[in-house]
């Protein structure tokens, strides 16, 4: 599959102040790409110059084989969708379709046959005369997205699309964004400070922090073999510890938890252990494991999960751990005290 996008050494400074610091990727043509970080972490700096509306201090970006340097952003083949979507409240949703095609000074019919086609392939068939006001949120978020790709860019920018929307709809939005991307095929490079979204969405995720990318991977990559520290406290939830000493294959904990792990390449001074890697009550037989016992603390039910706030009672560390989704520990109350395991292999250790 070919790069539709490369991003070469590119590096954006203000001043003394380094937004992007020598940044490289690439994306597949037809891919979905996400760029996950938070709030000042660069993200949407760099987005800003794979558009055209920042140049880049250093390095290069390259889109179908052509370099982007001093070309303006209308003359670029991308088309962005911000977070408050820009729409024309005052046009319905055919005109606010089809104003990128008038300004391109196409016939008349060509831009109602390509509006209409636009319109059918987001599900919006019907609502051409609806003003844009008159629409729920997700529907809003289509016409956005029509008016995007009806100008048939070859990337579409996406800068999160989905921050003002209520969380029940923007969890229904992951999934048909995610749907309406497959369908019709256009690369998507979606800016988020929201793992979920990353997550569910995403072919690959670049995770980036202070400038930097930390990690480029499969969103499974990235959940279960995390390279970095910043990566395993940022993607999904984890339990997060400070290693005292890291002697005789034995890890201790700031309060005191020793835990045995096989030998390492680095001295360790960070340690992550993810909810669910806990086995409540593990069998005898079970072999390179961590036995620990612990009481519940607290019980967290949410309708699809379970998890418990737990102590470690060795060391007085306080865990959080995912339920297995079954009838075994539904009778667990607070004050309960329990063994768990943890596979080494689960044991996450960083410099």
């Amino acid at each position: 599959m070919r790069h539709i996008l490369e991003v070469k050494n590119v590096t954006k400074k203000y001043g003394d102040f380094t937004a992007v610091d020598n940044v490289n990727f690439t994306v597949d043509d037809g891919g979905f790409f996400s760029i996950l970080g938070g709030s000042g972490c660069g993200k949407t700096t760099l987005l800003r110059m794979i558009s055209g509306f920042e140049q880049q201090t250093e390095g290069e970006i390259i889109i179908r084989g052509e370099s982007m340097t001093g070309i303006p952003p209308e003359l670029r083949p991308v088309n962005i969708v911000f977070q408050n979507l820009a729409l024309f409240p005052m046009m319905n949703v055919e005109k606010n379709v089809a104003f990128g095609l008038q300004r391109q000074k196409l016939a008349k019919d060509k831009v109602h046959q390509r509006v209409a086609d636009m319109l059918d392939r987001v599900g919006l068939q019907g609502f051409e005369k609806k003003n844009v006001t008159d629409l729920s949120g997700g529907q809003r978020q289509r016409v956005a997205i029509a008016r995007s790709l009806v100008l048939k860019p070859s990337i579409l920018l996406l800068d999160e699309p989905l921050g003002a929307l209520d969380r029940k709809l923007r969890e229904h939005m992951k999934v048909e964004l995610k749907l309406l991307q497959k369908e019709i095929g256009t690369t998507f490079i979606y800016i988020t400070h929201d793992q979920s979204e990353a997550l569910v969405m995403s072919d690959n995720i670049a995770v980036m922090n202070k400038g930097k990318f930390e990690q480029i991977d499969t969103p499974r990559n990235l959940y279960k073999y995390p390279k970095t520290s910043f990566v395993a406290g940022f993607v999904g939830e984890s339990n997060e510890f400070n290693i005292r000493h890291y002697t005789d294959n034995i890890l201790t904990t700031e309060n005191g938890w020793r835990l045995s792990k096989p030998t390492l390449d680095i001295q360790p001074k960070k340690l992550f252990i993810r909810p669910e890697a806990f086995i409540l009550n593990p069998s005898e037989d079970l072999e390179d494991i961590e036995r620990v016992d612990i009481k519940v603390k607290t019980i967290l039910f949410d309708g699809s999960n379970t998890k418990i706030s737990a102590i470690i009672k060795q060391s007085n560390d306080e865990v959080l751990i995912s339920l297995p989704q079954n009838a075994q520990f539904e009778n667990l109350q607070e004050g309960d005290e329990i063994e768990a395991g943890i596979h080494h292999d689960d044991l996450k250790c960083y410099p």
